[in-house]
């Protein structure tokens, strides 16, 4: 069987490196990115079935990095998790729009409880 493929895209190497982690020990084939410009090259060349984007980052912001993906025809209908520290009342209101899965807020979630939502995207 394919392992699903999954890329995260966030900006705290400490923070990138645990989620890699704990995807790859559950078997997915994962990339990562330490802002939105390099994940959208990495999403285009990997063909992810599902990100897990920060927010905040520098030279482009999550939500910037999405909205351009959705805009492209491999990007417009990839599964992706808000992965993030700002509270969902804070979020870009634009979010609404594009199409995300789960908005989850890091600080109130476990790496075993991201794992579970991811799972649960992707069947």
């Amino acid at each position: 069987m394919i392992p699903k493929k999954a890329v995260i895209v966030e900006d705290d190497s400490a923070i990138l490196f645990m989620y890699k982690l704990k995807l790859e020990s559950s078997g997915l084939d994962v990339q990562t990115a330490v802002n939105g410009l390099e994940g959208l090259k990495i999403i285009k060349s990997f063909s992810p079935d599902i990100v897990l984007l920060d927010l905040k980052m520098p030279l482009m912001s999550g939500d910037t990095m999405l909205e351009r993906m959705r805009q492209t025809e491999w990007g417009s209908s990839i599964r992706v998790i808000v992965l993030t520290n700002i509270s969902k009342d804070e979020a870009p209101s634009m979010l609404r729009l594009l199409n995300v899965d789960r908005y989850l807020v890091k600080a109130h979630h476990t790496p075993s409880q991201v794992l579970e939502v991811v799972n649960d995207v992707l069947s």
